[in-house]
């Protein structure tokens, strides 16, 4: 296997999943700016992959606020399902968010949350998924569910996108009564595009 596996207790691993910083409920709607007539502008390619599908597209009224990289690993552990069955179940995300300069601008985990340097955090919750290259993780739109009491870059994030997946697939082999609770962390990157309210003016999607 092409991948790093190690083995954790169940009692580690409850509290790993238990574990979470969000704090209280933030703003989701954060600084909106205001002008005098909502459209809808083309992104680059740079910025937005082509061919993002409809169904990931931010509600109305959301604009693109900033976009970084994701490079880390999905984890896995191997569980045995209720047929039994031996299988690969996600446990999390831990990746590092780098901006164009790769430069560390915060870190990706359980959750899944996002937070940056400065403390700021948005959790997400999955609204839509698509499967655009089967040997890679599926692309996501999330919602912004609950922010840190931290003010900072992620305080206003209403949505996030996950965009260009390349790897992070779970293991197809070596999950049996043997490997119970062993853990398989698969590298991945993707790009992760988050948005904000914006009540008027011209807006940027990521598809649509």
């Amino acid at each position: 296997m092409n991948h790093i596996t190690r083995t954790l207790g169940f009692a580690v691993l409850g509290a790993l999943v238990g574990t979470s910083i969000v704090g209280c409920a933030g703003n989701a709607a954060g600084g909106v700016d205001e002008s005098v007539e909502q459209t809808s502008a083309a992104i680059s390619e740079s910025v937005c992959p082509p061919g993002v599908p409809t169904a990931l597209t931010p509600a109305a009224g959301q604009t693109l606020k900033e976009v970084f990289s994701g490079v880390g690993v999905q984890v896995y552990m191997c569980v045995a399902a209720a047929s039994g069955a031996f299988t690969w179940q996600f446990v999390a995300p831990q990746a590092n968010l780098l901006n164009d300069d790769g430069k560390l601008i915060g870190t990706h985990f359980i959750g899944p949350s996002w937070q940056s340097n400065d403390g700021s955090s948005v959790v997400g919750v999955k609204a839509a998924a698509a499967t655009v290259d089967a040997t890679a993780i599926p692309w996501l739109l999330l919602n912004g569910s609950s922010h840190s009491s931290d003010r900072g870059r992620f305080s206003d994030v209403t949505s996030i996108q996950r965009l260009s997946t390349v790897g992070g697939l779970a293991p197809t082999d070596g999950c049996d009564g043997t490997h119970i609770g062993s853990i398989a962390q698969v590298p991945y990157t993707a790009q992760y595009v988050f948005y904000k309210s914006k009540a008027r003016g011209e807006v940027k999607v990521c598809g649509g």
